[in-house]
Parts: structure tokens; sequence; C-alpha cells
């Protein structure tokens, strides 16, 4: 199963992931691999404490997009 996890580099160092699909479901980690590392054990947690049918329902709730957006800075 593959599920979308989306990465902050954050200023002070670091990573912070999250699940969007699977709200609640965050993890961090000082490299990008560990973060990485983190997040697959967390949503390993998560799936397996949910009912199924749940799962699915948030499964196919969310899907990524990206875009550009013009801003004016």
């Amino acid at each position: 199963m593959k599920i979308d996890v989306i990465f902050e580099k954050q200023i002070e160092g670091g990573y912070t992931v999250y699940v969007p699909q699977l709200p609640g479901c965050i993890s961090q980690g000082d490299t990008k691999e560990e973060a990485m590392q983190n997040i697959t054990e967390a949503i390993d947690l998560y799936i397996n404490e949910i009912d199924k049918e749940k799962l699915k329902e948030l499964l196919s709730s969310v899907y990524l997009e990206q875009t550009e957006v013009p801003i004016n800075v």
C-alpha cells in the first residue's frame, strides 16, 4: 500500500512528517531518512489500531495535488 506523506524541513533543524489521510499521524526526525523511518512505524501503529472500514474511508478521502499558486511577495 502506498500512502502520501508530507515532509516539512524545520528552521531549527530536522524534519516533521505527517500523513494527510491519517489524522494525527505525525512524526519527526533529525534527518529525512530518520523521519521516514519514524513515520513508517507510526503508520504501522495507526493502521493496526483502526477499524479496516474506517481506514478505507480515510485513505479514499484525501488526494494530493501539487500546483503553483501565484503570490505577490
